[in-house]
């Protein structure tokens, strides 16, 4: 993507501008992300695939706020990322953004009703109807007689649908999914594909999906491809015609 492409884009709630990012590896600067520009509309949803250490899932924590770019512009829902305090930022994030973690970061000592509701509490405390929403949201996924169980009582699969309800309970209008399939089996990674596409749409959210499966990153309306610390468009025309 260029700077033409990120001009007089009223609808775009996530711009991401000339981004890079390196870490130090045996005392010398690795460049992962290099120039990176990016956008995403109101209600898109987005995949991105590239192999392992390219850069993906370290996208999404500059993305969220939970890790610093060495340079670049990151703009969500008119709100600068990178200048805000990190107290700000943890409180925009906890209300704007749902994060779907690789390996669920559920807290053990808690039930699933709990787990659910974490975010609520960076805010000013649980109110009855996010507890209603909670439970509405398990029901919906299948865990609504699993509310007291702790996460050790709990499937991967099932540990994976409490991240997602979590992710949504302040119904975000940015979700981000870091592998959300990459440890389930194929009927489980379907379930959880399907889940936060069709709650993407229904919440007119934006849906930005880190993934290695192929599968489910053709499932998006636009695939990305993270090369050489850049985003490519995906061309799906070959694949599209031989299916």
């Amino acid at each position: 993507m260029n700077d033409e492409s990120l001009k007089n884009e009223p609808s775009a709630k996530l711009i991401v501008r000339k981004l890079f990012k390196s870490y130090e590896s045996a005392g010398r600067a690795v460049s992962i992300l290099r120039d990176l520009d990016f956008t995403l509309e109101t209600g898109a949803a987005a995949s991105i695939i590239g192999p392992s250490g390219s850069g993906k899932s370290t996208l999404l924590y500059l993305i969220s706020a939970l890790d610093r770019p060495d340079a670049g512009s990151i703009e969500l829902l008119g709100r600068d990322m990178i200048a805000s305090s990190e107290k700000d930022q943890t409180s925009f994030r906890n209300a704007h953004i749902g994060f779907v973690f690789q390996d669920h970061n559920l807290l053990p000592q808690l039930n699933v009703l709990e787990n659910v509701l974490l975010p609520c509490l960076a805010g000013n405390g649980v109110d009855p109807e996010k507890e209603k929403f909670a439970i509405k949201l398990l029901k919906r996924v299948g865990l609504k007689d699993r509310v007291t169980h702790r996460p050790a009582q709990l499937s991967g699969g099932e540990r994976q649908r409490v991240a997602v309800c979590r992710a949504l309970i302040n119904q975000p209008e940015l979700i981000l999914a870091d592998e959300p399939t990459g440890n389930l089996d194929p009927q489980t990674a379907t379930v959880i594909g399907d889940l936060l596409l069709e709650i993407s749409r229904e919440q007119g959210a934006m849906l930005l999906c880190v993934t290695h499966s192929l599968e489910l990153a053709y499932r998006f309306p636009v695939c990305y491809q993270l090369e050489e610390g850049r985003l490519v468009v995906v061309d799906r025309s070959a694949e599209t015609a031989t299916t």
